[in-house]
């Protein structure tokens, strides 16, 4: 016997298509100023699948954080 929920109806490809649009963390990023650079990691990390590899990425990216988490700072004070 099936249990409940088993039956639920697959979101159409439009709704996934929403869901994908719609990516919080992409979104956070984006604010940051720091896409070019994560775009930049995660292409590396696709085509070298080992993080190790692309350590130039990963400084750019966390270099580019903290200079925005600077930038910050005296706001927050």
């Amino acid at each position: 016997m099936a249990r409940p929920g088993h039956a639920r109806s697959r979101p159409s490809l439009e709704e996934d298509e929403d869901e994908e649009a719609e990516d919080p963390v992409d979104a956070m990023i984006s604010r940051t100023g720091c896409a070019a650079q994560h775009r930049e990691l995660q292409e590396c990390m696709a085509a070298r699948q080992d993080w190790r590899h692309c350590q130039p990425q990963v400084r750019a990216f966390g270099d580019c954080m903290a200079r925005r988490q600077r930038a910050e700072e005296p706001r927050q004070a």
